[in-house]
């Protein structure tokens, strides 16, 4: 599906439970021109991705060989020899992008606009083409994805990624990190935490202790008889002891 749908019927809903201002939306697909980002910001995307044309411009041929380590302008290869013919600079994704934004800033100042961020969601400046270059295009019905999120419900704000969601730390593991001075400041010490229970909130489990056994001991983590145990019961969060160090042992009765 083109992405015009997607952008369109994503700001829209988003608008609609009042979570448009915790994501960042962002269109990518055949995305070349200064008027197809208006386009995309228009219809509610915030961030716009370029791929093929930013590789044109670097000097790619569109040889359809990027697999076969044979690209003939040396872009997507390996072979000394086809490297040698890379003559992509830097400086042309840059006169690029600057031309891209000078677009934009033309259609910018036609519409009044003083910034992109103000066009965004801005579907009453668009509309339909009467007579499009292709008839077929007649056929079509444009009315759900020109609705304007923004008028529909006012109090909601549509600045995407405005609002930052701040992941608590887990409160299961700064309590037990409270308690394991005394295995870090006697040498031979054996901590042993019993029937502690984890939620899902507690996402990451094991990583501070990590971190703390790494600032102190380096990679080696904890050695000798000086180790940390923990029986846990219950549902863990995500990345459960992902990152454990040595030392450390923990046992869950229950899922992660």
């Amino acid at each position: 599906l083109p992405w015009e749908l997607g952008v369109a019927e994503t700001h829209q809903v988003l608008t609609m439970n009042n979570l448009r201002s915790r994501v960042v939306l962002q269109a990518d697909g055949q995305i070349r021109t200064g008027r197809d980002v208006m386009i995309a910001a228009l219809l509610g995307a915030d961030e716009f991705g370029m791929s093929t044309a930013p590789l044109i411009v670097l000097g790619c041929t569109m040889m359809r060989k990027c697999h076969l380590n044979t690209c003939p302008v040396g872009v997507a290869t390996q072979d000394p020899i086809l490297r040698a013919k890379f003559e992509g600079k830097p400086e042309h994704v840059v006169n690029y992008m600057f031309m891209v934004a000078e677009e934009v800033r033309y259609f910018l100042s036609k519409l009044g606009l003083r910034k992109l961020e103000d066009a965004v969601g801005r579907t009453d400046l668009l509309y339909a083409s009467s007579n499009p270059v292709n008839k077929k295009a007649t056929m079509l019905e444009f009315g759900s994805i020109l609705k304007n999120a923004q008028q529909m419900f006012p109090n909601v704000s549509i600045r995407g990624g405005s609002v930052k969601q701040v992941i608590e730390l887990g409160a299961l593991e700064t309590q037990l990190l409270t308690e394991l001075e005394e295995v870090f400041s006697e040498a031979g010490h054996h901590k042993v935490f019993d029937n502690k229970f984890i939620t899902n909130l507690d996402r990451t489990f094991g990583t501070r202790i990590s971190y703390e056994i790494s600032k102190r001991y380096g990679e080696l983590g904890l050695e000798g008889s000086r180790s940390i145990t923990i029986n846990l019961k219950g549902h863990a969060g995500q990345s459960f002891c992902a990152f454990l160090a040595k030392g450390v042992s923990v046992t869950l009765e229950g899922d992660a």
